[in-house]
């Protein structure tokens, strides 16, 4: 089976895909200075550019892992996910704790989807 790289770099690949599965990198956002909520949109669209890009879309995310730098932003991640979310496809979901790349990051989601 064929495993075609988006996005390559020298430490990862944003978006690796095997077959009809889409994996993505974590995403982060790209301006670390706004809040919770702000990080997530800014994620979130990067994910849809990926699977996009992948022949997918959100509809047929299978699993979410995301990340918090503190669970205290939990409800402001979810204002933003919550919508984001298509009725009746909603993932295969965890969402943790975690102590991320650098302080100013507060949110970061991986997913995997079909094609």
């Amino acid at each position: 089976m064929s495993i075609q790289r988006l996005h390559v770099g020298p430490r990862l690949s944003q978006v690796v895909i095997h077959g009809d599965t889409v994996y993505t990198a974590g995403v982060v956002a790209d301006d670390p200075t706004v809040d919770a909520a702000g990080q997530t949109r800014q994620i979130l669209a990067r994910i849809d550019q990926y699977l996009g890009e992948a022949g997918s879309d959100k509809t047929k995310i299978l699993s979410a892992t995301i990340w918090l730098a503190d669970m205290i932003d939990f409800p402001a991640m979810n204002s933003v996910w919550d919508p984001w979310v298509p009725a009746g496809a909603a993932p295969a979901r965890a969402c943790v704790e975690a102590k991320l790349a650098t302080p100013a990051y507060r949110v970061e989601i991986r997913v995997v989807a079909a094609r």
